[in-house]
């Protein structure tokens, strides 16, 4: 028997012939507060769904396609989005920390105040993203595409952003002051950066 179950313990839904991941596609846009935590949802196609607040904690999301999906206040610590689809997406005040999003594409996605705090984000591409007031210390962004995106006020004291794509962004008071902190290779043409607190040369 596969329950689909609320933090809150409620049943959203049950069926003893199908799996999580059925119940979890099937039921994509009820899925508010619902606790999927260590669930495989590999593969899962779950666009525009509706996960604000899910518990999904060491979920594994790879190739997912969760474009337009909304996932603010999400937790998401530990989770595996490899080679995920989350563009559009919202994920404000989602918690990533220690998630894999390396390789992911999350191009027009709004992390607005989302911790990313030692997130694998190499290879992802996030142009155009909404990144304002991430908390991003300690992430890698190696080789990441953040062509046009906002960083304005992110924390990225000791990220690892070599390689990384930064032409046209927006990191206007964003923090990068920190020990760590490695640009090597990374195209900052056009960047704005008043304000920004920058690793000493």
């Amino acid at each position: 028997m596969s329950v689909l179950k609320r933090i809150d313990g409620s049943v959203i839904a049950e069926d003893e012939n199908k799996t999580i991941l059925q119940l979890v596609e099937e039921n994509k846009s009820n899925l508010r507060r619902a606790k999927l935590i260590g669930a495989n949802l590999t593969g899962a196609k779950l666009t525009k769904a509706d996960l604000r607040g899910a518990w999904l904690e060491d979920v594994d999301l790879r190739m997912a396609d969760l474009s337009e999906a909304c996932l603010s206040f999400a937790c998401l610590e530990g989770a595996n989005l490899r080679d995920s689809n989350l563009r559009g997406a919202m994920l404000s005040w989602a918690s990533l920390r220690g998630a894999n999003l390396s390789f992911a594409y999350l191009a027009l996605a709004t992390l607005h105040n989302a911790k990313l705090i030692g997130a694998d984000l190499r290879w992802a591409n996030l142009a155009g993203a909404n990144l304002r007031m991430a908390k991003m210390a300690g992430a890698n962004l190696g080789d990441a595409d953040l062509t046009g995106a906002d960083l304005s006020e992110s924390n990225l004291c000791g990220a690892k952003m070599e390689g990384a794509s930064l032409r046209g962004a927006c990191l206007s008071f964003a923090s990068l002051a920190s020990e760590g902190v490695d640009l090597t290779g990374a195209d900052l043409t056009g960047a704005k950066l008043k304000g920004a607190i920058l690793p000493k040369a």
